[in-house]
């Protein structure tokens, strides 16, 4: 067996592989849908703008692409001034989104009963309808 692996080398091979990667699925239903978003950049706060003015100018042009280029270069393009608004308009959203998860994360921290308490309570509501119905077809 010239170039084959040996027993022990393949065995090891497999342990390497063997680490079990996060599906799609399982990222998703680990996050909370009630966790703010992250805040844009400065070039996403400017590419808001930029895409509806170059639709406006290039009401053809339907390719993702080719407007995220031409936003890129004319970023690219501006000097520091120019930019300013839109840096000014990102560091608000993200004073706003830093507030937002404080207020979050005390949620989490210390108020988390709340949305226990009404998961239980549609829970319970859900068991009396279900107990109802069930009497009713066994006397019928």
């Amino acid at each position: 067996m010239k170039g084959g692996k040996s027993k022990a080398e393949s065995k090891r091979g497999d342990s390497r592989l063997a680490v079990k990667k996060q599906t799609k699925k399982e990222k998703n239903a680990a996050k909370d849908p009630n966790k703010p978003k992250r805040p844009p950049s400065a070039f996403f706060v400017f590419m808001e703008s930029f895409r509806k003015q170059f639709k406006e100018k290039h009401p053809h042009t339907k390719s993702v692409a080719v407007i995220g280029k031409a936003g890129g270069d004319r970023w690219k393009s501006m000097d520091e001034d120019d930019k300013a608004p839109f840096v000014e308009i990102a560091a608000q959203r993200k004073e706003e989104y830093e507030r937002k998860m404080e207020a979050y994360n005390k949620k989490l921290a210390g108020g988390g009963d709340d949305d226990s308490d009404k998961s239980k309570s549609e829970i319970n509501d859900e068991e009396d309808e279900d107990s109802s119905g069930g009497d009713e077809e066994d006397d019928g």
